[in-house]
């Protein structure tokens, strides 16, 4: 009877091949664990054996949180260059006193995996069978639903790029017979020994008794994750049309329609709508917020609900997802010299002049000093209006959403304010001298 290392060596290959099949250049994630390790070995006997244009490069991404991620980077150099294969190394800083550290170190990994992930070049990671079964818990946790317990699939994208997981139906028993059979080395991060995290005590204290109270256990959460996957998968089909309805070009939502649907067909669009947006999905509590704080607030109100690093806000029957801008109202921008051109502050672009624009205004009379701000209130008597208004009837009447209202270049001489570029022109500002040019990165 083949004793169980040939086993393992076999299948592992064997899935491994199987789950690659198509793509010709690799990235592999490797942290120096046994899981990665094993891993970026099959990838390496493929290439030897059954694959030899295959063009495999590794990862290895620097936390700098253990005081052994030195020694780990160094054990990762010397295998790869036994086996041949070029290693990129990268630090990322992380804020270890600032949330969830597990869900930062991901987020700081993905950010810098995906510089190397050029047209052609699929993602490699480690995670298996075991894995498979943590995270389906944690999603239970959290209360999660069908998208949630689908819990990771064999194959998805990082941007435009596909995340391929060929050890996923391969368990970690699986793997470590594997690396004692290949005498493989690898690294053990201490911080896998700590409880304190809810997958370490998944993984340590519950799955544990779980698998030897049922040895088919991972596998049956497998298969309950691929039913949660095929159930949404069904959702989605069944709504995609009234979904495409309900969005405009830029991804906005309609609200109106929505008033009419079941909470959970509502709920369901909700979800599509972040989904398509690659917004990590809110809780089922945030989303009832959201759609009575935001969607259903009274007509004159400007509400806003801060969901992650986004900001979700409502104007002319639609719902807005937006980043979560700084505020301007206080910032003063001198503008010595025109020619110039003035960088603005949060990503805003920069301000220039030109000849060639609608809405041309005086320049600065001598000992007029310009600058730019993000703010006025008060009276204003525009170009081709008769009288004043109200700064904020103005911006209604220009159709400008509030969130807009202090991202816009106001130009100044002085005190007076003389034009908000590219929307108005004041009275005290009417002239065909210049034009100011607001570009956006």
């Amino acid at each position: 009877m083949m004793n169980n290392f040939l086993k393992s060596t076999l299948v592992i290959q064997k899935t491994v091949q199987e789950k690659i099949i198509g793509h010709h250049h690799l990235l592999v994630a490797y942290s120096g664990g046994v899981d990665s390790s094993v891993l970026l070995h099959s990838l390496v006997m493929l290439k030897h054996h059954h694959l030899p244009n295959l063009d495999i490069k590794a990862i290895y991404i620097h936390h700098g949180i253990s005081d052994n991620a030195d020694i780990w980077a160094d054990h990762c150099r010397t295998q790869c260059n036994v086996w041949q294969i070029p290693l990129i190394i990268e630090k990322v800083s992380l804020a270890v006193d600032d949330g969830n550290i597990e869900e930062q170190a991901r987020d700081a990994r993905y950010k810098v995996i995906q510089k190397y992930l050029t047209q052609n070049v699929a993602l490699c990671t480690a995670q298996h069978l075991d894995d498979q079964s943590e995270t389906f818990l944690l999603a239970l946790k959290r209360g999660s639903g069908p998208t949630g317990l689908s819990a990771m699939p064999e194959s998805s994208k990082i941007a435009e790029n596909l995340l391929l997981r060929p050890l996923l139906t391969i368990s970690r028993q699986q793997i470590e017979q594997y690396a004692k059979e290949y005498n493989l080395a690898w690294v053990e991060d201490e911080s896998n020994q700590d409880p304190y995290y809810d997958r370490n005590f998944l993984r340590l204290n519950v799955l544990p008794m779980l698998n030897q109270r049922w040895p088919h256990f991972n596998q049956m959460v497998a298969r309950s994750a691929e039913l949660c996957h095929e159930q949404q998968q069904l959702l989605d089909e069944l709504l995609s049309v009234t979904f495409e309805q309900l969005i405009d070009k830029q991804l906005n939502l309609s609200i109106t329609p929505l008033l009419s649907f079941s909470s959970a067909k509502r709920n369901t669009l909700l979800r599509m709508w972040f989904k398509q947006n690659k917004v990590a999905m809110p809780s089922r509590k945030q989303l009832t917020m959201i759609w009575q704080n935001v969607a259903l607030a009274k007509e004159d109100s400007n509400p806003q609900f801060i969901l992650h690093d986004k900001q979700i806000r409502r104007y002319q029957g639609k719902l807005y997802l937006l980043p979560n801008y700084q505020n301007l109202q206080s910032v003063r921008l001198n503008w010595q010299n025109l020619d110039t051109p003035l960088i603005l502050p949060d990503n805003l672009g920069k301000l220039s002049i030109t000849n060639t624009l609608p809405n041309c205004c005086r320049l600065p009379n001598q000992g007029e000093n310009i600058w730019i701000g993000f703010y006025v209130s008060g009276m204003h008597h525009v170009v081709g209006r008769n009288g004043s208004r109200q700064i904020k009837k103005l911006w209604q009447e220009f159709g400008i959403p509030p969130w807009m209202r202090n991202r816009i270049p106001l130009v100044f001489y002085d005190e007076t304010l003389i034009t908000a570029v590219s929307i108005f022109v004041t009275k005290q500002g009417q002239g065909d001298d210049v034009c100011y040019q607001h570009q956006a990165y």
